[in-house]
C-alpha cells in the first residue's frame, strides 16, 4: 500500500507539475476535512508521511497562551504537563485514532476534497505563473472571438483575454492565429487565473523593440518616452547609454529593418523614432518630426514651447487633426504652440495654430500602468 502511495505521489507531481509539499498537504487537508464531516467532530487531524505512504490520524487540540474554545485548544501550561516542550501553535496528540472506521463513504469524501484542493494548488501555481509576468509580452493562439473580446489560449488550460478596447482597430484576428500580447492584470476567479491582455498600450510597444533591438535589450539604447496612438502612429523617443552610439540609428536598424518589424506585428501603424534630449527645446523640435523647426521658445512656469515652422512645414507640424502635435506634446509633456515664420513677422505674440495637447491627455491603452520611462 505504501508503494502504491509514494507511486501515485510521484505521478501526480509528475502529471500536474505540483510540489510534492503542495500535494502532500492537499493529501492530509483533504483527508482531514473528510474525517471531521463524518465524525461530526473538528478535533481530528491528520498526517501524512510521503516517503513511506503512512497516515496518521489523531485527535488534538492547538496550544494557545489564552483559551477560548476548550474543545480543540489547550493551555500551554496544561500542554507541558504532558509534553515538556510543547510550544504555542502546535498541535497537541491527545488520542491516536483507528483508520479503519474512516469507512467507504468517508473515502470517498476524502477522494473529492482531495481532487478539489488539488485543483486550487494547481489554480494558485498558475496564478503565481502569470502574476510575475505583469508587464511583460506573452504569446496565444486565438481560440474564441467574442463581441467584447478575443480569448487567446496562452498554454496549461488558462485563457487571456484580449478586449476590444485593447485591440488596434487595424488588426483583424482569425481561430488558431497566434498573437503577441502586453500583459496588464492577472486576476483570480473561480475558473482559474484570469489574463489580461493588451496590444494598444504604450508597454507592449516598448516590448517589442526590445525583442528586435538587441542595444534596447541590453540597455545601450534607452527608450525615455513613448506616445502612442494605437492603429494609426505613435513616437519614440531614445537616447544612448554608450558613446558614439546612435540610438536613432540603433532602434531603425539597417535599411529600416528593426522599426519595419515592429511595424509589421502592429498590421503597419507608423513609428517615428527621435532623439531624446536634456534640453527641452532641442527635444520639442525633435518631436515634432518629420516637420523642420525654426526655432523653440520655452515658457518654464506655464510648461508652453513656442514653436515657429517654416510656412510650408506648418501643415506638416500640425499634422492631420492635430495628431503630430498631440504626439509630440505627450512625447515631451510640454503644451505645444505652433505657428509660422510669416505669422511670427506679421504679429508676433498668440499663435496662430494653437495645437495645444497635455501630456496628460489620454490614449488608447494608457489608462493602466505603462512600461514608459519617464525623462
Amino acid at each position: 500500500m505504501s508503494r502504491d502511495f509514494v507511486g501515485a505521489l510521484l505521478q501526480l507531481n509528475a502529471e500536474k507539475q505540483v510540489s510534492r509539499d503542495a500535494l502532500v498537504h492537499a493529501l492530509e487537508d483533504g483527508i482531514q476535512q473528510a474525517y471531521r464531516r463524518v465524525a461530526g467532530e473538528e478535533d481530528i487531524f491528520v498526517r501524512v508521511e510521503p516517503e513511506s505512504g503512512r497516515i496518521d490520524v489523531f485527535r488534538g487540540r492547538h496550544v494557545v497562551e489564552d483559551v477560548e474554545d476548550p474543545g480543540l485548544e489547550v493551555s500551554l501550561e496544561e500542554a507541558r504537563r504532558t509534553k515538556p516542550d510543547a510550544h504555542v501553535g502546535e498541535v497537541l496528540l491527545t488520542e491516536q485514532l483507528d483508520g479503519e472506521h474512516f469507512g467507504r463513504i468517508g473515502a470517498q469524501t476524502a477522494k473529492q476534497i482531495i481532487l478539489q484542493r488539488i485543483r486550487e494548488v494547481e489554480r494558485d501555481q498558475v496564478f503565481d505563473q502569470f502574476a510575475s509576468r505583469e508587464g511583460e509580452l506573452i504569446t496565444g493562439s486565438v481560440s474564441r472571438v467574442e463581441p467584447r473580446a478575443i480569448v487567446l489560449d496562452v498554454g496549461k488550460g488558462v485563457e487571456a483575454i484580449l478586449a476590444t478596447s485593447e485591440q488596434s482597430p487595424l488588426e483583424h484576428y482569425r481561430i488558431g492565429q497566434p498573437v503577441k500580447a502586453f500583459v496588464l492584470e492577472v486576476k483570480r476567479s473561480a475558473r482559474g487565473p484570469q489574463i489580461m491582455v493588451s496590444r494598444t498600450h504604450k508597454g507592449f510597444l516598448r516590448r517589442l523593440f526590445e525583442l528586435e533591438v538587441p542595444e534596447i535589450h541590453s540597455g545601450t539604447v534607452e527608450i525615455k518616452q513613448i506616445a502612442r496612438e494605437a492603429g494609426s502612429r505613435s513616437k519614440v523617443a531614445v537616447a544612448s547609454r554608450q558613446e558614439g552610439l546612435d540610438p536613432v540609428g540603433a532602434t531603425v536598424g539597417q535599411r529600416g529593418a528593426r522599426v519595419q518589424a515592429v511595424v509589421a506585428e502592429l498590421a503597419g501603424e507608423k513609428i517615428d523614432v527621435i532623439p531624446w534630449s536634456e534640453d527641452p527645446s532641442v527635444f520639442v523640435a525633435n518631436a515634432l518630426s518629420p516637420a523642420q523647426v525654426i526655432s523653440v521658445a520655452i515658457d518654464e512656469e506655464h510648461r508652453v514651447a513656442s514653436v515657429t515652422v517654416p510656412e510650408r512645414m506648418l501643415s506638416l507640424a500640425i499634422g492631420r487633426e492635430g495628431q503630430n502635435a498631440r504626439l509630440a506634446a505627450r512625447l515631451t509633456g510640454w503644451r505645444i504652440d505652433i505657428r509660422s515664420d510669416q505669422a511670427a513677422a506679421e504679429a508676433p505674440g498668440p499663435a496662430k495654430a494653437d495645437t495645444r495637447a497635455p501630456a496628460s491627455a489620454p490614449e488608447a491603452g494608457s489608462d493602466r500602468p505603462s512600461g514608459e520611462v519617464s525623462s
